[in-house]
């Protein structure tokens, strides 16, 4: 790879860098389609197709999973990205072209779609395997001290066995496929309860969370709305640590040593005012909390205060 393509490449992630900045780690379609400019030229980083190359370079910029796509990326045993090819024939120009990448160890832009029109940008990654025979390739995350490493980095012979390398992929790989999930996750929760605390009806996105009713390190906790609630992140906190809890019947119980406190006007109206009162609840009943997962939770919070 040329020093100039790999500076456009160096250009892109310091861009995504303050993207991610302005917009947390979700980014807006609209904002990947404008991309950015580099001398005095405009380079988008997504397209329709999910193996995108800007016409003034040689090798593919990014690759991109649809939210709602035909293809089925998954995670494999060893925590590596499964990227189906373009299509059926393992000689199209865009498969071709991460083939190349692969060969030449290129750096790259993975863009996970989320829900429609919003991408987590993650970069930058490798191509390390080729799997014609079930037309797919396989994806790892890497990570430098400094973006000006890639100068050094290409410069040496990375297609050569490095274990400490495959392990410290493998590992960053698993991280992503979390932040992936929880990112999916919040996203899904946050508009189901129109972007406010079910609690408060704050309605701040940058003070908001995807609370999980049942923790994500149990079986039942998994990443799907009915396992969440749109929270502050003081009634978060509040909820994860017992100081009050949900009932089945969706109101809001203080626990009872919380109730008797005087600590001024936040523990008086931003908990103990809550006591008794019903939650915000998702437009769609299919979105409601599971009323069996708050039983369970519900019985954490009474055992919580014995």
């Amino acid at each position: 790879m040329n020093k100039n393509e790999l500076k456009i490449r160096l250009a892109a992630f310091n861009w995504l860098s303050k993207q991610v900045e302005l917009y947390e780690s979700v980014l807006p379609r609209s904002i990947l389609e404008k991309g950015f400019e580099y001398e005095d030229q405009r380079i988008p980083l997504i397209s329709p197709q999910g193996i995108f190359k800007p016409k003034i370079m040689n090798l593919p910029l990014t690759i991109t999973t649809a939210p709602e796509g035909p293809y089925q990326d998954r995670f494999d045993k060893n925590n590596l990205l499964l990227y189906r090819y373009r299509g059926t024939d393992p000689k199209h120009r865009d498969n071709v072209g991460l083939r190349t990448a692969m060969q030449k160890q290129v750096p790259l832009i993975y863009l996970f779609g989320l829900i429609p029109g919003k991408y987590m940008p993650v970069w930058p990654v490798f191509i390390v395997d080729d799997d014609p025979d079930n037309l797919t390739f396989r994806v790892a995350v890497e990570e430098f001290d400094q973006i000006e490493n890639l100068y050094q980095y290409q410069s040496e012979k990375l297609f050569v066995a490095d274990t400490n390398r495959d392990i410290r992929r493998q590992y960053l790989t698993a991280q992503t496929k979390h932040r992936v999930h929880q990112e999916k996750f919040r996203k899904l929760v946050l508009s189901a309860y129109q972007n406010q605390c079910s609690f408060c009806h704050l309605r701040h996105r940058e003070l908001l969370d995807a609370a999980h009713i049942i923790s994500d390190k149990e079986p039942e906790g998994e990443p799907i709305v009915n396992n969440g609630i749109a929270l502050c992140k003081i009634h978060h906190a509040a909820f994860d640590k017992f100081f009050l809890a949900i009932r089945p019947d969706y109101v809001l119980e203080v626990r009872k040593d919380v109730q008797k406190e005087e600590d001024g006007p936040m523990l008086l109206h931003g908990l103990q005012g809550l006591h008794g009162k019903r939650i915000i609840l998702p437009r769609a009943h299919n979105q409601w909390p599971d009323q069996t997962l708050l039983e369970k939770k519900y019985e954490y919070f009474k055992n919580a205060g014995k």
